[in-house]
């Protein structure tokens, strides 16, 4: 009795790890695989991002630890009203609401330029919402648009949060789409103009002065838009512990902040700017999504 007694008591004051199974097995890996890189990177936090390109592809992944529980981040991170709640953040996100029957809703996004924009001039994206796991400790949400701009297709944001302990979840969230020779070279003239001195975030080798040389390209660019993503979900979270009226200027201010730290890759307007195109902007998407509702 007593060496059972024993034996109870050394698993109670153990470190316990998370047990993982099924789908979240492979996420649990992959946190374990990043270690190093997520304790020694250039974002100063657990932060790992990695983009690919194929010959008709691309795709961006973000890897971060957030510092706080999945029960506060695993049930903020479901729901279509949610997620456009966090997706108006991006500024090219011009309005984004839930179409169609409650039990087959899409999600209706609408993205444009870098500045006030009717809805008429952006393009409109329907994109298959789905709670694919939600379980205890994880969750992954799939979003899915068959058609793009510019003959681009196979839109993917995947979203899969893990809980690591008590105080931490592991986040990870993937942004790739398909493209062809009509984007391709749509993007060649931007890459070419008014977008040939922007970079990504990995480093893809060393300048002459010995200064770390930037990803550029269309790598660059899925970087890039697959940053701005995750800074919304980041912005979202953030602001879930204030009271209802106060979290929408908490999450754009919040959305600002993140971009202006990655000022060289992610810059493009003044925080006035920013902030007052987007009060005008959740107050269209309001609108829509009633109106939807109403339908």
């Amino acid at each position: 009795m007593k060496l059972h007694i024993l034996l109870c008591l050394a698993l109670l004051a153990s470190p316990v790890e998370p047990l993982w199974g099924g789908e979240s097995a492979a996420l649990g890996a992959r946190h374990q695989a990043l270690r190093g890189q997520l304790a020694d990177n250039p974002f100063q936090r657990p932060l790992h991002l990695q983009s690919s390109q194929t010959a008709d592809s691309l795709r961006g992944d973000i890897y971060v630890e957030v510092a706080q529980p999945f029960g506060l981040v695993g049930p903020a991170l479901q729901g279509i009203g949610n997620w456009c709640d966090m997706l108006i953040l991006h500024l090219n996100v011009k309005a984004c609401y839930a179409a169609g029957p409650a039990a087959d809703a899409m999600l209706r996004l609408h993205l444009g330029r870098k500045f006030d924009q009717s809805l008429a001039e952006a393009y409109a994206f329907e994109f298959r919402y789905r709670l694919a796991a939600a379980e205890p400790g994880y969750l992954r949400v799939e979003l899915e648009a068959a058609h793009g701009p510019l003959a681009t297709r196979d839109y993917r944001i995947v979203l899969e949060v893990l809980a690591l302990d008590e105080q931490r979840s592991f986040l990870h969230l993937s942004y790739a789409y398909a493209y062809g020779a009509l984007a391709r070279i749509a993007m060649q003239g931007y890459l070419a103009t008014v977008g040939r001195n922007k970079v990504g975030f990995s480093v893809v080798g060393v300048d002459a002065d010995g200064q770390p040389r930037l990803q550029g390209n269309m790598r660059g660019v899925v970087e890039r838009n697959a940053m701005r993503y995750y800074l919304a979900i980041e912005a979202y979270l953030g602001a879930l512990a204030l009271p209802a009226p106060a979290r929408l200027e908490q999450r754009l201010q919040g959305w600002y902040a993140g971009a202006e730290r990655y000022a060289l890759q992610l810059h493009e307007m003044e925080r006035a700017a920013y902030l007052a195109m987007k009060h005008r902007e959740v107050l269209r998407q309001q609108a829509l999504a009633q109106q939807a509702a109403a339908q």
